[in-house]
């Protein structure tokens, strides 16, 4: 079972959501406080589950509503996805894959480890 880990940085605080084998698999924006943070948890944990996946590597792909998971290529060409909330802002981002079915995979795991009981701090 996966686990959300809670991180202070130089700028606030962030959360990674780590799956059973301790390989970080979702990061979160840096919240002001640690409430913001624990709110950014329980979108996780509401959202990942239900949010469909809006491939915009492919031409002509369909828009989805939000929330969703928007799979999509960074500058190094590198496959990398972000669930949004309903309101659309980002409440989690993923590491960049090489492989497509990689990422997709990435996204699969947030939503099996999504709703974990456990936050460590």
């Amino acid at each position: 079972m996966g686990k959300y880990v809670i991180k202070t940085t130089k700028t606030g605080i962030k959360f990674d959501l780590k799956a059973g084998n301790g390989e970080i698999i979702a990061n979160s924006e840096v919240y002001t406080t640690k409430a913001a943070c624990l709110n950014g948890i329980e979108s996780v944990k509401k959202n990942a589950p239900i949010a469909p996946v809006e491939d915009q590597t492919v031409e002509g792909y369909e828009a989805c509503k939000n929330p969703k998971f928007e799979v999509y290529t960074d500058k190094a060409g590198e496959f990398r996805f972000r669930l949004k909330a309903a309101n659309g802002q980002i409440i989690a981002t993923g590491e960049g894959y090489k492989a497509k079915k990689s990422c997709l995979n990435g996204i699969e795991s947030i939503r099996k480890n999504a709703d974990s009981e456990t936050v460590e701090e």
